[in-house]
């Protein structure tokens, strides 16, 4: 079985795309630049719209950039792709505002109680994401939808004879995988089956998904102070656009990012039902590490792990502790905990658990299609993700005295003692 190279430090890049590199920088191209106005500008000329909708805001954008240009390093393939995704959200953006005007009753539909998967990566949360998705009564987020929530003409959908955001988010799951095959092995990445909705959440710029692939350390010090309000508030409207036309289905979503978010997160979604997940911190840091230094590598030839293991590590406690905090100030009616053991062990009892916690009918269909899903997704099917503490400069007994009170509370065992 292949597995996951933890030669962090030098990332794979095919030849033809170093070579690209290798001429941009000779030729001196945008020295790593990206201008918040510039980009806004062009997504109002390519679109011919100007309308960014409610409570946009430039300036976390103007941050991103700034944080970019200073810290990342990237290289000019990295930087084309990052402009890219940047410009596409600010366009997918317009477009959304002018649908909402042109179609107002999209705005009335309101997404009630939805099933929210938090749970620090590699706890299981990608796992229950697929199962329960797999019930056609509740509603997951593609990954194309995810890459753009703005569902195209009807016109242009039977020209094209499918789903044009189909075919763009295709042609990206290929041109990740060319560009880091390693990456499907930790996270998935696949056009049609679930995605978070962090990448909904980063329509205002205020997600955590640049930290995760970029090194922006500026960006996500200043992110920790900020008022998520306007994203979970246009994360919202988007989920009213993703649902015109098929209401009926219950969202179910995932992310790790609601963990430092819980009161934010219920402030706009009063009724949601919280699924948090739990394993031994040591393995999920690990892991979290691995993923960022991975996905760091995409975009940039200058990855140091043990700058990724002390912030990360920080992160990663600072998660648990928002959460943690959070919940103490919200009826525990909210919440419900599954232990990562107890779902590998046995996953269709941690299913019934969840569907009376959120008040979902679990009949005889519903544990068919949850026993097939789980039959037809086998792990490791895109390789085995390895990863290991010492890689990130971390220590086991110094990093477990900072997650304790932690692994007390919820009666977390220790992996590498069981």
């Amino acid at each position: 079985m292949r597995e996951t190279s933890t030669d962090y430090q030098h990332p794979f890049r095919p030849p033809p795309v170093a070579a690209l590199n290798r001429l941009a920088a000779m030729l001196g191209r945008d020295e790593g630049r990206l201008d918040a106005h510039a980009m806004v500008r062009g997504a109002e000329k390519a679109t011919g719209l100007s309308d960014f909708g409610p409570e946009f805001d430039i300036r976390p954008l103007e941050k991103l950039c700034e944080s970019v240009a200073a810290e990342a390093h990237l290289t000019p393939v990295g930087l084309a792709i990052t402009r890219g995704r940047l410009t596409a959200i600010l366009q997918n953006r317009l477009r959304a505002e002018a649908l909402f005007t042109q179609h107002p009753e999209i705005l009335r539909y309101e997404p009630e109680a939805p099933i929210i998967i938090a749970g620090l990566q590699r706890t299981g949360t990608t796992m229950l994401h697929r199962l329960l998705s797999a019930d056609p009564r509740l509603r997951a987020l593609a990954g194309y939808e995810v890459l753009d929530p703005v569902p195209p003409s009807s016109r242009r959908t039977k020209l094209l004879g499918r789903d044009p955001r189909l075919l763009q988010a295709k042609l990206a799951e290929r041109a990740l995988a060319y560009l880091a095959p390693d990456f499907f092995a930790i996270h998935p990445v696949e056009a049609e089956s679930p995605e978070e909705e962090v990448m909904l959440l980063d329509y205002t710029f205020l997600s955590t998904v640049p930290e995760a692939t970029l090194r922006v350390p500026s960006f996500s010090s200043w992110l920790e102070d900020q008022d998520q309000g306007p994203a979970y508030r246009y994360l919202r409207r988007l989920l009213k656009l993703l649902a015109w036309k098929q209401e009926g289905r219950r969202f179910v979503l995932k992310t790790p990012h609601h963990l430092e978010w819980f009161d934010t997160l219920l402030e706009v979604f009063p009724d949601a039902k919280i699924v948090q997940t739990h394993r031994d911190p040591l393995q999920t840091t690990a892991s979290f590490c691995s993923m960022v230094t991975h996905g760091r590598g995409v975009f940039s030839d200058q990855v140091d792990p043990l700058e990724v293991g002390r912030d990360w590590t920080n992160k990663v406690v600072r998660m648990i502790t928002r959460a943690t905090e959070a919940r103490e100030r919200h009826d525990a009616s909210h919440f419900l905990d599954v232990s990562y053991y107890d779902l590998m062990r046995d996953p269709l009892v941690q299913m019934e658990r969840i569907y009376a916690f959120a008040g979902q009918p679990f009949d005889a269909s519903t544990r068919a299609g949850i026993e097939a899903s789980h039959e037809s997704s086998p792990q490791h099917r895109y390789g085995k993700h390895v990863y290991k503490l010492e890689s990130f400069g971390l220590e086991a007994e110094a990093l477990n005295a900072r997650f304790a009170t932690y692994r007390e509370r919820f009666q977390i065992p220790r992996e590498d003692r069981r």
